[in-house]
This record gives structure tokens, sequence and C-alpha cells, in this order.
């Protein structure tokens, strides 16, 4: 059974068949249900590959990601590919190792006809997205910021302001000995939150946080920099998991009591935060916010409805307070 002999069947033309199989497409919901079940009773079933050749879209959002060993992004994934299939397109996984850029996987993306791709936890050269967007492709920047001039969508939490709820959250408390624990260098994410928890303590006049490098974005880089912390009475993580660690390290290795002998704060809010063990003041993520503008911007761009100059919001984190604070 094919689109024209089931149109024929119906006494409708083929493009009224293509209509009903197409989500969003401007069809009467009667004719849209009378296609539907003609095509179930008869076996039809529409042949997506030939009609995205014939259409030259193929509706595939690519997901670029680098760091599933990291709680937040699983969620992420979740979200995103639930958002997205719901606007009509499908999605593919791409992954690439930790600190690689996503340009490896750009051949590969171009081989499924992939019609815009969504960078997380990767990042994309300045050549790498000038050659993709001159495809007539689109690509978004999902919870990083594009590096110097590259011209690409970003869509991210304002992690500078996160950065300075944190310091306000710990001088609120008392803590006069902080302690910031970044990422990897090479990560926009932890550069900003940095930024913004440095830069509260300077427009105070008070002495800048000590700083240690975990060196990667893991329980086990976590506690291994807790262990290097010192008397610092105030820590705050670049991300959860590195929280996580560093909280076990500060409980069970150096015997000190959270939050009375130190105060402890992540980012992110990834499900294990709130377990009872845990209990971990964070900054939580708009995930959801963030996945909706950037099902929004990608469905413009690929339209055509949105040209013009890269598009970049920044969406407010919010204070969780916990236990550990």
């Amino acid at each position: 059974m094919t689109a024209r002999e089931l149109a024929r069947q119906l006494g409708v033309s083929q493009s009224m068949v293509s209509r009903a199989f197409s989500p969003g497409a401007s069809i009467a919901p009667e004719m849209r249900a009378r296609v539907l079940a003609a095509a179930e009773a008869l076996g039809y079933r529409p042949n997506i590959i030939a009609a995205s050749l014939s259409r030259r879209r193929s509706s595939i959002v690519g997901l670029v990601m680098g760091e599933l060993a990291n709680p937040f992004y699983p969620v992420v994934l979740e979200q995103l590919s639930q958002a997205l299939q719901a606007a009509g397109f499908q999605t593919l996984l791409f992954t690439v190792p930790p600190g690689q850029e996503a340009d490896a996987a750009l051949p590969m993306l171009r081989q499924y006809h992939v019609d815009a791709v969504v960078v997380t936890s990767a990042s994309l050269s300045s050549a790498g997205a000038a050659h993709w967007l001159g495809d007539g492709r689109a690509a978004v920047l999902f919870n990083r910021a594009a590096a110097g001039d590259t011209p690409l969508d970003s869509i991210a939490c304002d992690n500078v302001a996160g950065g300075r709820m944190a310091a306000e959250a710990l001088l609120r408390r008392g803590r006069r000995r902080p302690a910031f624990v970044a990422g990897r260098a090479d990560t926009s994410t932890s550069r900003e939150r940095e930024e913004g928890f440095f830069a509260a303590f300077a427009e105070r006049g008070l002495p800048p946080p000590l700083r240690v490098e975990a060196g990667g974005y893991s329980y086990g880089a976590g506690h291994r920099a807790a262990l290097g912390l010192g008397e610092a009475d105030g820590l705050f993580f670049a991300n959860d998991i590195l929280a996580l660690g560093g909280l076990d390290a500060l409980r069970h290795v150096l015997g000190r009591r959270v939050p009375r002998d130190v105060s402890v704060i992540g980012f992110d809010d990834i499900p294990m935060a709130a377990w009872p063990a845990y209990d971990l003041a964070t900054l939580r993520q708009p995930v959801a916010e963030m996945v909706a503008a950037t099902v929004t911007l990608l469905r413009a761009r690929l339209s055509g409805a949105e040209g013009g100059a890269a598009y970049s919001e920044r969406l407010p984190a919010v204070l969780v307070e916990r236990g550990s604070l």
C-alpha cells in the first residue's frame, strides 16, 4: 500500500495523505482521523526517509553530548528528546570524549542529513560552526556560551548570576573563608560561575576566595579537591556531582560537620542532590525553560523566520536551600 493508492481509495489528493501524517500540518481533524483510520485498516505506513529526501528536510536533530557521566545531562537528554519529538522532530545522539570539540561529529551528522544540532557539554569551533551553518542547517549551544566570534545561538542558565547567589548565600551564613572548586578550565559554565562568585566578594571589598581546580566533573574529582581545602568554611562547587564527592570527603575523611563547620553549595540540582544522605544546597538550572527556548529557536531557524546574528538567552537559576547550607 502506497500513499498514492491510499489517496485513490479515499478519493483525496496524495498531499492530503501526507498532511495527515505531518504534525502541525493544515488539515481538518475529521479528515486526519479518516485518513489515519484508513491507513491502519489497509496497512499503510509512511516512508519517512523517502519523504525527507523529496522535501530536502529530514526533521532530525542531532544531540551532541560529552558528559553523560554527569547526572545532569541524562535529565537534559530526556527532556530535550521529548520536547523535540512533540514538535515533530526525531533525535540522534552523538557522543564526543570530554574536552573534545564537537567538530569531529559533524561529518557523521551530515551523512544522516541532520537538519540541526544541539551541542551540550561540548564545544564547536568557529570554523566548524561556520561550515555547518553555511549548509543551511541550524545549531544551538545548550548550557554553553559561544567562544569568541563563533556565530552560534546559545541557550543557557545565567551562570554568572548563579555564582553571585552562591556567594551571597554563604555570606548570609557568616562564612568568611570561602572557596570555589572549579571544573574543567575549558568549560564556559565553570568559568562563568567562578566569575560571579569572585565578583560578589570583590564588590564588598573582601579578600578573594580560595580556588581549587578539580580538573573534571566527577564524584572522585570533587572528593579529591575537598581534601585540599584546609579550613575553608564555605564551599561552592562548580556542579553537583563535584559537591557530592566533596561532601563525603568532608564528612567521612576530614571529620568536618556540615553545615556547622562548613557550608556546601553545588550547581544544577540533579536528583541525587535531594537525597537525604546529601541534602545538598544548590542552584537549580531552569532545564524545562531552557529546553522550550531551544526548541522554539530551532523551529524558527529551520523555518527561515529567524535570521540575522546569533541569538543568546540566559535564564535565571534558583537557589535551593537545603541542609548543607
